[in-house]
């Protein structure tokens, strides 16, 4: 089987690695395609990810929407010589919908981001399958397949990650040591018009300070003052950090479902709701989500207090990662059984939906 998967964010290469790994130890002929968002190239040479540059990452809407026509081209000239089976593409990807529907190819998009409105606009009329999680809260007809899992146990599943405390050395910290990690995202995407995270950075790590040493890790440039708390590791080893960690505090959605597999407690802050967000508040108790609920400074400080108070929060936090996982399936087993068994696998889940209970955690 030939199989393009175009990779537009770091996110993706996490999401995506260990199937492109299974899948080419299969037998299967596997292209990967690229650009350069923030570290996505540098995660994809630590993966040993042979990839081919298609198109550039654009940071604001004008030029995303100029970009577009053009990756849509190299995107399809790359394409049409590698004669794919099929095409696969992760949150937002516009491009592989575009392309596998002019060469009249099948394609498959892994999306779990009920917000991207206008990628999906975009992308769902020319794409041929929309997997999601089941916690997904729209409901996308014919196409959406349900499973019962989320992305980011594609790899952060037991059966694919083991935590390497080597991190927490360069850091100058043991496994004892008390610490929180905050994130700011860019706020850049058409999405985050009109919302909002964490307003007053300095003063919300200063007051988190008390409580153990605060890493930052950001998308944007920070203030000059909160520089130095800023994370200096490479970018594989974040989960290691995340995995060790006493509290996440931060806006980005993908980073606080991490934490919450990982079995680290972690306060979302940021007005978009997320529906895997909302199951892991809800049932797991993993994560504190303050998309629906009043976001401000204060109630976010007082929520990390409250957490950050109770001495047995990383123990807690384990117990309740173990109930998360054995609910769940290993997202990567899935994807490679649904891509090799590609479209009779539509309909088996349509029909039998506990057939996905075999890559359940054993």
């Amino acid at each position: 089987m030939r199989i393009l998967i175009d990779i537009g964010h770091p996110a993706h290469v996490h999401q995506f690695r260990n199937a492109i790994h299974l899948l080419e130890a299969r037998g299967h002929d596997v292209l990967v395609t690229s650009r350069n968002k923030e570290v996505t190239f540098a995660l994809l040479d630590k993966y040993s990810i042979p990839y081919v540059k298609v198109g550039d990452y654009a940071n604001n809407n004008i030029k995303k929407a100029i970009n577009m026509f053009k990756i849509d081209a190299e995107l399809y000239s790359v394409t049409s010589k590698f004669q794919p089976d099929i095409l696969i593409g992760g949150v937002g990807n516009v491009y592989i919908a575009h392309v596998s529907w002019l060469l009249r190819r099948p394609s498959i998009l892994f999306n779990d981001t009920e917000h991207g409105k206008l990628q999906d606009q975009l992308s769902y009329p020319f794409t041929t399958t929309i997997c999601t999680p089941s916690c997904y809260t729209r409901d996308l007809g014919e196409k959406q397949v349900r499973y019962n899992g989320y992305h980011e146990l594609a790899y952060l599943h037991p059966n694919r990650f083991t935590p390497d405390p080597a991190v927490l050395t360069e850091l100058g910290l043991t496994e004892d040591d008390p610490f929180i990690i905050v994130r700011f995202v860019s706020w850049q995407a058409s999405h985050d018009v009109g919302q909002h995270g964490i307003r007053d950075k300095v003063g919300l790590v200063k007051a988190l300070e008390q409580y153990g040493r605060v890493l930052i890790t950001s998308e944007g440039a920070l203030p000059e003052e909160l520089q130095p708390y800023q994370i200096r590791v490479s970018p594989e080893k974040l989960h290691d950090l995340l995995y060790y960690a006493t509290l996440y505090v931060g806006e980005g959605g993908t980073t606080a479902s991490e934490c919450a597999v990982l079995g680290t407690h972690a306060i979302y802050v940021n007005t978009l709701p997320l529906g895997y967000i909302a199951e892991e508040d809800e049932k797991y108790h993993l994560v504190s989500d303050f998309s629906g609920r009043d976001c401000t400074d204060e109630t976010v400080l007082a929520e990390a207090r409250r957490l950050l108070q109770n001495p047995d929060l990383r123990k807690e936090g384990k117990q309740k990662a173990t109930t998360l996982v054995q609910d769940k399936i290993d997202v990567t087993a899935f994807m490679v059984w649904f891509i090799e068994h590609y479209p009779e696998s539509v309909d088996l889940m349509k029909s039998q939906p506990g057939i996905q209970q075999q890559f359940g955690y054993h």
